[in-house]
């Protein structure tokens, strides 16, 4: 799993979601990596990490990625920051390894089994439908409605790109394809409900009052039934970390300061293996995210 690291201080981990790539975070790690030690991953198939085969235990077995990545690096505790289909491997992650989880922060959470993947994905994720109009969605998809939902971003063309690369070349619509029949919510995401009352840490839920993608009630049932949870609205499109990175990292440094993790050790990191870090160069700007 490619990773990107830099900064230093409490550490953080952030999440992306489909179909964009760590660079989703640029702009906010900008921001906060004098003050933290910013950790932001490619999820599989996406950004620089290789796909990755899905299963029932899918979910799981990110967030077990995840922790390799905390343990590698001597953290005992850290902040977890997710995205749309991020936020939904972070809350996994919290599940599974809550004690190492100081606070939580959801973006757009797609973490209910009632998701519905973007419209123009639907097809894609029907056997023989998918496979004949895979160069069809493709095209439309990077060329129109990316551009659409990261319009008046700064470097628009050049995140676009970013965000397209693994899907590019001649196989590459059908790589796009095979990446967003990543699972079905109704089964994936089938344990959520029940689970989030069960985390303890405290939560802040983000939604942008311009997401055409997640339902803001999507975002406040979250922050309803995780019992330590607020919610902030603010004036975005679904990707907010785009949209609004300054807004973004101070109102993270703000909620972290609020309840310093005392707990949290940080020693000079390393990758495991299969991980590889890097820098990130500049801020950047995205298109719609579909889980």
């Amino acid at each position: 799993m490619h990773v990107v690291s830099c900064g230093s201080g409490d550490p953080i981990l952030f999440i992306h979601g489909m179909p964009t790539s760590s660079r989703l975070w640029s702009g906010v790690i900008k921001r906060l990596c004098g003050q933290y030690t910013c950790f932001a991953v490619d999820l599989p198939g996406l950004g620089k990490t290789p796909s990755m085969g899905y299963g029932p235990d899918y979910l799981r077995r990110l967030a077990e990625q995840m922790d390799a990545l905390r343990i590698e690096n001597g953290i005992e505790k850290w902040h977890v920051v997710g995205h749309d289909a991020g936020a939904a491997v972070a809350v996994h992650y919290a599940h599974y390894f809550q004690e190492h989880v100081h606070h939580l922060a959801l973006l757009s959470p797609s973490v209910f089994p009632e998701l519905r993947p973007f419209y123009l994905i639907e097809p894609l994720r029907k056997p023989i439908l998918g496979e004949v109009l895979a160069p069809l969605i493709q095209a439309i998809f990077w060329r129109i409605a990316m551009h659409r939902a990261l319009d008046g971003e700064e470097g628009c063309d050049d995140i676009v790109e970013d965000f397209h690369e693994p899907f590019s070349g001649l196989a590459g619509p059908w790589h796009f394809m095979r990446a967003m029949r990543w699972g079905k919510p109704a089964e994936l995401l089938a344990d959520v409900p029940a689970f989030l009352p069960q985390l303890l840490m405290p939560t802040l839920i983000f939604h942008g009052s311009k997401d055409a993608a997640i339902p803001e009630a999507f975002a406040r049932r979250a922050s309803s039934l995780i019992p330590n949870a607020s919610m902030v609205t603010l004036d975005s499109g679904h990707f907010i970390p785009l949209h609004q990175p300054e807004f973004v990292a101070s109102r993270l440094a703000g909620f972290f300061c609020n309840h310093p993790a005392r707990t949290t050790r940080w020693v000079s990191h390393s990758a495991p293996a299969g991980l590889h870090l890097s820098h990130p160069q500049h801020s950047t700007g995205l298109p719609p995210a579909t889980l």
